[in-house]
């Protein structure tokens, strides 16, 4: 199909936010639920929407992520306001471990001035990022590295941070799905993320908004294993009843 100008407009908002509510798309362009809703659905059909219950999204594949460079790119003002929240929080002499993803590596940039961190990460980036801290320990986990986004993962990643018990797990993800189930493409990569959350004291998620009600194959954890979840938008319905559910901390970080 050929989308009207309207429909257009549509399509650029979706892109821009990662996932919108039908109610919103309607307030953004002054029209009705009814006339949104035949939007959604004719462009839906012809591949160029996903639709969720309440919503859409961009379609996008369950068994692959997104090339790192373009996720590095994706929304990075949102990336850069999470890390900010997320070093506010971060107290200086406490440790941490770290696992793969852009928006962990913004919080790597944000914690450059922080005093007394100990952090082991099987992510080279966060690694070189935190090397500049010279008041940073960085302590990299073994194992296989992978070309793509230069993250360490196998059996012997998961056998060294075993030897570990830090004070923050801070973990990204690939998608939140509405039954609240938190979601990657790699399962090398969810069994590190899960022993890196079982490793420690308390576990932080950081995800921007286009995360929810995004599919991704393989199940890392649920709302109930986390204790605080920073973001930069506030997430679509069902996903507050759920972190309100499960006792997690929300914080949205300011624009």
């Amino acid at each position: 199909m050929t989308p009207n100008p309207r429909q257009s407009e549509l399509l650029s908002e979706v892109k821009a936010r990662g996932s919108v509510s039908v109610e919103a798309l309607a307030e953004r362009f002054g029209v009705t639920l009814q006339t949104v809703r035949r939007d959604v659905k004719l462009l839906a059909e012809a591949g160029l929407l996903a639709r969720f219950h309440g919503g859409v999204r961009l379609p996008g594949s369950t068994t692959e992520n997104i090339a790192y460079r373009q996720r590095e790119a994706l929304h990075a003002d949102g990336k850069q306001r999470i890390a900010r929240a997320i070093a506010a929080q971060v107290p200086n002499g406490c440790s941490l471990l770290i696992n793969l993803g852009t928006t962990t590596e913004a919080v790597a940039r944000a914690l450059l001035k922080h005093q007394g961190l100990r952090v082991i990460t099987n992510n080279l980036n966060v690694a070189s990022i935190l090397a500049d801290n010279p008041d940073c320990e960085v302590i990299v986990a073994g194992g296989l590295v992978r070309h793509r986004d230069r993250g360490i993962v196998g059996e012997a990643t998961l056998d060294f941070i075993r030897q570990f018990r830090v004070d923050i797990g801070l973990i990204g993800i690939s998608g939140i799905e509405p039954d609240g189930s938190l979601r990657d493409f790699d399962y090398r990569e969810v069994k590190v993320s899960r022993v890196i959350m079982e490793q420690s004291r308390e576990v932080w998620m950081a995800a921007d908004h286009s995360k929810f009600n995004r599919p991704a194959m393989v199940e890392l954890a649920r709302f109930a294993q986390l204790d605080r979840l920073f973001t930069d938008a506030e997430p679509p319905a069902p996903f507050p009843a759920l972190l309100a559910e499960a006792g997690v901390q929300c914080e949205v970080a300011p624009g």
